[in-house]
């Protein structure tokens, strides 16, 4: 059994990684760590485990740790799990620097834990079967992503989210764009960008190979224009990527089931662990930058 510290509360935490802990049969929820303890108080409570006020002790109590928290404060707690030996079930992005996604990184080689960052459409099986056969077949010139969310709308759970409102789109929702991009095109090598209304950020990235992409992202789409649609284009003709087939808190047992594996294996070569995490906040930092200046930027 491998027991979890949860560190977060929010409905992120309480919807997902809770309750997929809760639910699984080889993991146990053994704590809970948040900013605000009235709110760690109420989760512990619903799960009948305790609300640790310290983060230390929370570490000292747990086999892993599950992170749902702004990414700026993931980083320094998963360095500090990592170098207690704690295995890793981060979410994404896996920082909001590079230096903070390196400094992950290094905690976990150092130490030899497993980890897994949750891309959550990484974990659905038919979308992943899809990335692995559409990559497979090859030929592949150029694929195009929307994704079009509204997340500012009367009653959503992720409307007051600070850190989703400071960074925006390209933070919160690039990633699923890349975790999706990249097993098939490969590395990327140069990014350029652009802002549009309403949030709206737009991306041109160069591949290791010549391939290309484009990427459009925005959380503050009219309600009407709600959409996510990735397609891939090459001597083949196109592939649509399919919409998951289970929901957040099915794949988050999968990502369970995959840091599980890595553990009793030995192995720590999971296709998205943190180094995929690292590699997603350097296209999105380069991105950044080229928005600032108005450039393409080398990754």
């Amino acid at each position: 059994m491998l027991r979890f510290g949860l560190f977060g509360t929010g409905h992120w935490a309480a919807e997902t990684h809770a309750a997929a802990i809760d639910a699984h049969p080889r993991a146990e929820l053994v704590g809970v760590w948040g900013r605000n303890p009235e709110r760690a108080g109420e989760l512990a409570n619903r799960h009948g485990v305790p609300a640790f006020d310290d983060v230390d002790a929370l570490l000292d109590a747990c086999d892993a740790v599950a992170v749902a928290l702004p990414p700026d404060i993931q980083a320094d707690l998963a360095v500090r799990a990592a170098t207690a030996g704690r295995h890793l079930l981060l979410d994404k992005p896996l920082a909001l620097t590079l230096a903070d996604a390196d400094r992950v990184v290094a905690a976990a080689q150092q130490s030899g834990v497993a980890s897994v960052v949750f891309f959550t459409q990484r974990y659905h099986p038919n979308v992943t079967g899809f990335l692995a056969s559409t990559a497979a077949a090859g030929g592949w010139q150029h694929a195009r992503a929307t994704m079009f969310a509204s997340i500012y709308q009367p009653g959503s759970p992720y409307g007051g989210s600070q850190w989703r409102r400071d960074h925006g789109a390209l933070w919160d929702i690039g990633p699923h764009a890349l975790s999706i991009i990249l097993p098939v095109l490969g590395g990327v090598t140069r990014v350029a960008a652009m802002d549009g209304p309403t949030g709206l950020v737009h991306l041109l990235l160069t591949h290791d190979g010549g391939a290309t992409s484009s990427i459009s992202l925005t959380l503050d789409a009219p309600q009407e224009a709600v959409t996510r649609d990735f397609v891939f284009f090459g001597e083949n003709g196109t592939e649509s990527v399919p919409p998951g087939d289970g929901n957040a808190l099915t794949a988050f047992g999968t990502a369970i089931d995959q840091l599980l594996e890595e553990i009793d294996a030995g192995t720590r070569d999971h296709r998205c662990d943190v180094r995929f995490g690292r590699e997603v906040v350097a296209i999105l930092s380069a991105a950044e930058v080229a928005r600032a200046q108005g450039r393409t930027v080398d990754v």
